[in-house]
């Protein structure tokens, strides 16, 4: 077999997302699983954000943060999972080369976006538990305002770098993607010429985008466990540890499943596992968002049951 022909980028034909599943048989029932968890999870995380912009009680630090994380939720799921269910309505594999793009773009900036907020929130929860007499200071709304500027701003750059990196890459001319979405690694794989500054851009903003904010987060845990282990009465303990389980749970299963897609050694990698991976931290985790956050928060529990007209305290269905 000779070697794979190049295309011209100016008359690229379709990318293939070869989905989760290549079997058309397996098609309508996929297809009915990820729309209910599509739909779950606009549902809960757009009651999240209604919950807490219309309650003022709500309108602290920890709550806006959270507001941000649901509005990243929607939009990181949204990048990806419309598409792949309309692939498998119509049996049809195939995205447009700027639609690729697109989504890579948009992929990259909420997940990045996900990674920062994440960092954040742990940094509000050191300040709330280590420097509580500091926390109105240290946490005002204008710097509450401000660190969230600087997020949104800083994920576009990973986002851009990436994206317009791609775009100078020549494709071969079988151009399948072993993924329900356009995947930088996996586009790398399938070019045809000189990718090694493209690697090479991904090692170094993932050190600085991804190691950065979770070095932020482990640290800030440290300090958190050195001042709650100081308290000497075991419910202090437990109250203050309390505020940042549903934080520490998110924080565990986003970087977990992140670790099983990219920081894995090359050996273990196949395209099953790394799509179970991605399933988790694209769609599972974003559903999984505010039944997490809502559960046993009796703040959040009584703003839903005021956004519902009702007395009774609830949770997210």
């Amino acid at each position: 077999m000779g070697k794979p022909s190049r295309v011209n980028q100016t008359s690229l034909s379709d990318f293939l997302l070869l989905g989760i599943s290549e079997r058309p048989e397996e098609q309508t029932l996929l297809f009915v699983i990820f729309l209910g968890m599509y739909l779950v999870t606009m549902m809960g995380n757009l009651l999240i954000i209604l919950a807490i912009t219309s309650d003022p009680h709500l309108h602290t630090p920890m709550y806006i943060f959270l507001a941000n994380l649901s509005i990243t939720d929607v939009c990181f799921t949204s990048a990806s999972i419309p598409k792949m269910l309309i692939n498998m309505h119509t049996q049809s594999q195939t995205i447009s080369y700027s639609g690729c793009f697109a989504q890579l773009y948009f992929l990259l900036v909420f997940g990045g976006l996900d990674n920062l907020l994440l960092a954040v929130m742990a940094y509000d929860r050191y300040v709330a538990i280590c420097q509580p007499l500091h926390y109105s200071t240290a946490m005002s709304p204008q710097l509450c305002a401000l660190m969230l500027s600087i997020c949104w701003m800083l994920t576009n750059c990973p986002a851009l770098t990436h994206t317009l990196l791609l775009t100078r890459v020549a494709f071969c001319a079988h151009k399948a993607i072993p993924h329900f979405y356009c995947d930088p690694s996996a586009l790398l794989k399938i070019a045809c010429s000189d990718t090694r500054i493209n690697e090479l851009m991904i090692i170094i903003m993932g050190l600085m985008f991804l190691t950065a904010p979770l070095l932020l987060i482990v640290l800030s845990y440290v300090r958190i466990s050195w001042a709650v282990f100081g308290i000497s009465s075991p419910g202090g303990r437990w109250k203050a540890f309390s505020t940042c389980g549903s934080h520490l749970t998110m924080v565990l299963l986003f970087y977990g499943s992140l670790m099983g897609v990219y920081l894995l050694p090359p050996s273990t990698h196949s395209a099953e596992r790394e799509s179970r991976a991605a399933i988790l931290y694209m769609v599972i985790i974003p559903m999984l968002n505010p039944f997490i956050y809502s559960l046993r928060n009796k703040d959040m529990n009584e703003a839903l049951s005021k956004l519902f007209g009702s007395g009774k305290t609830i949770s997210l269905p």
